[in-house]
């Protein structure tokens, strides 16, 4: 909402010497957001002058320009060379002098153009920032001006005026008005403030045939509730808006077009009433408010076409619809240069149908930004009055007895308030004479049940252009923002002992923590997908549908988050990324089968919900199972001098899964597993205490190139929730070795099918105590090695915490664990 100064002083006790910077503090202070400020493009000197003569003079190229010699209230004339001829001797204009600045910037000089100096320039319309109209010069006696030459005419075109910008947010629709503004300006600031309804003499109407027929109301509501029509005749619809006028819509953001119409958004600005104005001549009968009819249209004043909805409300008469309620009039009834005679409609519309009409439509128009958020039904019959008022003083209308009042106004409820609510909810020491005036500042009418104290109770009902004010905190949020936020204490609380994060918390924190510190990247993927999504990586598992998805081609809940990060992978490798190592903590949705989820149980958001509505609206929710998943591609070492590049492969989503099991203090086993969207010879099971808790590998490569991605895309993906149930979330550290160590090798034949892991086991539990470390060195198969077989080179070493082992105890204890492998295994020493 843009607020010109000039407008805003009419109405409220604004100092003279008030700066931009005042009204945005004073206003910033009950609660508003600063957005922008708005000032007049022109600088001086910019003032009256009066044509004393006009040569014209052809030129070779075509053109005729004027040598004028213009009075500027100066001891000699100027001479000013301009190209309009729409002005002549005697007509007085606006004369921009040399030092002036117009918007562009375009400065002005006296320079030599033309065989002449011309020593300032005459100014049009649109060269002043005035509007679009580039007709010529402007002259004065149009805007019905008869100032002196010499005469400063920034203040005549209103041009030395500015505006502010706020940011209203949707509860405060009130705010989008004149009225409103220096009401809280009032507040912030203590001035006095002069409704400017107040300021509106009644106009008494009747006789004009409007029907409200709404049978298809929302919420029980109907379409309008208090409704106002007057009429103007003989209007001149040649007369010009009043500079004053079109200077303050201009700061507020509105472009002029007529005088009827100017008038029309000048009201609604001023009171937030939007009103509408029709060429009574084209009206064909009286008026019915209603629903719009199956497959009716209407061609709106922006000139398209428009199919109706049957919800949508309109303002009909006996050709059809002529205007989209509360949003936009027809073009039929269209106010034009040739209008004298004006119906004035000002209707307090029901905001939940504007609101949805609106946006059916993509139609965010000025009236159906204040009406879906809720208008004060006291003024739309003033609105009327002060539209026609206008007409009559400005257009030289006459305001006709015919007319209509209509409707009752739905007022707000009364509130049952606890006097000491706000100390308990703010936490400052109002005192019960506090609260009340504050309460009786912002209009609500206050009845204290018995003495006036804290611990009173008061019946409070809000003012009528407050429909936001609908409880107790309501109440509250009004005393805080008057009385001033700054009266708030800054207090840290202090948590309480043995409070914090829980264990499953913490251990989830350290994860992402880890696998951030090995290099990744915390991302958060779209959490839904597709039917073609959930089949590729888990196919055939039910999945909830959303009800109302953003996107109807994926609006079912995440199974897995690969889906989400492979998605993040396709995204970035588009941008030119191609080395990615990104991971996501988060919950997947695991719905049971041929069970429906969703509740219309509902509770409204004014009210508590009960137990058994908690706990109904629990069970309609899946199961939600936290997840941290993996993906990494590309490089994960980079092409160097003397190094080749190191691919991302299996081995990087087995590390970091390794790295999530050490973070969440368990210890993982990595056995051959199967996954359908990755490749079954690269694709391991990730098991705790036996139990599995997810999956590491390479994806499919036929599903990669399916999804434009690369060959090879190592991902992982673990149950967090079983992992931090298995284990006890911390590793106990083990002490650094002072002794000596012992090393060997160890080369063991093994059939093919045996995993490596396994042998690793067997040779680990058999050794003992003794073996600190084992580690995978070699897997060969080929020449030397029966057929059906492979050799697994083991490095190990071996330590005592006691003593220095000798390599007779070292070679003891490798020789236990080949005992075992062999036992278990069927492992033979390698020649």
């Amino acid at each position: 909402m843009r607020i010109p100064l000039s407008w805003l002083r009419e109405w409220t006790a604004l100092p003279e010497d008030a700066t931009l910077e005042h009204v945005h503090e004073a206003l910033v202070s009950v609660g508003f957001e600063e957005e922008d400020v708005h000032v007049a493009e022109v600088t001086g000197p910019v003032v009256v002058g009066r044509v004393l003569s006009l040569e014209p003079e052809p030129q070779k190229n075509g053109k005729t320009i004027n040598w004028c010699q213009v009075d500027v209230g100066e001891a000699e004339p100027r001479g000013i060379v301009c190209g309009a001829h729409n002005f002549g001797v005697g007509d007085k204009v606006v004369v921009t002098l040399p030092g002036a600045v117009l918007p562009g910037p375009f400065p002005i000089a006296a320079r030599k153009t033309y065989g002449h100096v011309s020593d300032g320039m005459i100014a049009s319309a649109r060269e002043l920032g005035l509007g679009d109209e580039h007709d010529g010069i402007l002259r004065l006696v149009e805007l019905g001006l008869d100032p002196e030459p010499g005469t400063n005419a920034l203040p005549l075109l209103g041009l030395d005026d500015a505006a502010v910008e706020i940011n209203v947010t949707p509860d405060r629709g009130y705010a989008f008005s004149i009225r409103g503004v220096a009401r809280e300006y009032a507040h912030a600031t203590g001035a006095t403030f002069r409704d400017p309804a107040d300021a509106v003499t009644p106009v008494a109407a009747s006789g004009f045939p409007v029907v409200l027929d709404d049978a298809a109301p929302i919420r029980g509501r109907q379409g309008a509730s208090v409704i106002a029509f007057r009429v103007v005749r003989g209007i001149d619809p040649t007369r010009p808006t009043p500079t004053w006028m079109r200077s303050r819509l201009r700061l507020a953001g509105i472009r002029s077009i007529s005088l009827a119409v100017d008038v029309t958004n000048y009201v609604m600005l001023e009171l937030g009433q939007p009103i509408h104005g029709f060429d009574l001549a084209k009206l064909q009968g009286g008026i019915t408010l209603r629903r719009a009819t199956p497959g009716e249209t209407i061609e709106t004043l922006d000139a398209v076409t428009r199919k109706l909805d049957p919800q949508d409300l309109v303002v009909a008469d006996e050709s059809g619809a002529v205007a989209l309620a509360g949003v936009m009039g027809g073009a039929a009834t269209e106010i034009s240069d040739a209008t004298t005679d004006v119906l004035i409609e000002a209707i307090n519309w029901d905001p939940i149908s504007i609101a949805r009409t609106a946006r059916r439509h993509k139609l965010p128009s000025e009236a159906a930004k204040r009406l879906e958020r809720g208008v004060d039904p006291r003024v739309t019959p003033l609105a009327a009055a002060r539209v026609a008022q206008l007409l009559a003083e400005l257009a030289g209308g006459e305001i006709d007895e015919l007319g209509v009042d209509a409707g009752d106004a739905i007022l707000p409820a009364p509130i049952e308030f606890a006097l000491d609510l706000p100390t308990r909810i703010v936490g400052v020491d109002y005192t019960a004479e506090q609260v009340v005036a504050t309460l009786q500042l912002i209009g609500a009418t206050v009845e204290v049940h018995g003495d006036l104290a804290l611990t009173a109770t008061a019946t409070v009902t809000p003012p009528t252009w407050r429909p936001d004010l609908i409880d107790g905190p309501t109440l509250v949020e009004e005393v805080a923002r008057i009385v001033g936020y700054g009266e708030i204490p800054s207090v840290l609380p202090v948590a309480p002992p043995g409070r914090g994060l829980t264990r499953a918390q913490g251990i989830r924190r350290g994860v992402a923590q880890a696998l951030a510190d090995a290099g990744s990247t915390e991302v958060q993927a779209y959490p839904f997908h597709s039917r073609a999504q959930i089949e590729a990586f888990t196919p055939g598992a039910p999945a909830v549908k959303l009800a109302n998805a953003l996107d109807g081609e994926a609006a079912l809940m995440r199974r897995s988050l690969l889906p989400g990060l492979v998605e993040v992978a396709r995204r970035n490798l588009g941008r030119g990324l191609t080395d990615l190592a990104v991971y996501e903590v988060g919950t997947v949705f695991l719905p049971e089968a041929d069970r429906a989820y969703g509740t219309e149980s509902i509770p409204l958001g004014a009210a508590r919900p009960t137990d058994d509505v908690l706990s109904e609206l629990q069970a309609s929710i899946p199961a939600q199972a936290w997840r941290v998943g993996f993906l990494a591609l590309g490089d994960v070492v980079e092409k160097q001098p003397g190094l080749a590049a190191v691919h991302a492969g299996l081995a990087d989503a087995l590390d970091a899964a390794r790295e999530v099991a050490l973070a969440a203090g368990v210890t993982l086993e990595i056995v051959q597993g199967a996954h359908p969207a990755l490749h079954p010879g690269r694709t391991a099971e990730l098991r705790v205490d036996g139990q599995s808790v997810g999956h590491a590998g390479e994806l499919l490569p036929a599903l990669a190139a399916e999804l434009d991605l690369p060959r090879v895309v190592a991902v992982a993906e673990l149950d967090l929730d079983a992992v931090i149930a298995l284990g006890g979330g911390q590793r106990a550290a083990r002490a650094i070795g002072t002794l000596p160590a012992a090393t060997q090798d160890l080369s063991l034949v093994v059939d093919a099918a045996v995993p490596a892991a396994e042998v690793i086991a067997a040779v680990t539990e058999g050794a003992g105590e003794l073996l600190e470390h084992v580690r995978l060195v070699d897997d060969y198969r080929g020449p030397g090695v029966p057929e059906g077989s492979k050799s697994i080179t083991l490095a190990l070493r071996f330590r005592a915490a006691d003593r220095t082992l000798t390599a007779a105890e070292a070679t003891e204890a490798k020789l236990a664990g080949v005992a075992l492998a062999t036992e278990r295994l069927g492992a033979a020493l390698r020649d």
